[in-house]
């Protein structure tokens, strides 16, 4: 069972907008890049990385994507500061 996860994570405020740079990361960009121009979120200045976090850390929809996805997959989900375009990148 996975205990920990690491991920990096856009922050943006719709759905299209998650989606079209979840398009631009699968044709070659760059996630971090990215995440230092467009996240709404502070961590986007570090490149969304967010580092390791347990069960029970995170908003729930974020902790079921983080937990229920293998690592380098990429997801697009909504909590209530947004939707989040969220690449797992580790899980111990």
């Amino acid at each position: 069972m996975v205990r920990q996860a690491r991920c990096s994570h856009i922050l943006v405020s719709t759905q299209a907008e998650a989606y079209e740079l979840q398009r631009r990361v699968y044709a070659g960009e760059d996630f971090a890049q990215l995440a230092a121009q467009k996240s709404q979120c502070p961590s986007g200045k570090q490149g969304g990385n967010l580092g390791w976090f347990g069960r029970g850390q995170m908003v729930k929809p974020f902790e079921d994507a983080a937990f229920s996805y293998n690592v380098g997959d990429m997801t697009v989900v909504q909590t209530q500061f947004g939707w989040h375009l969220i690449y797992i990148t580790g899980q111990r």
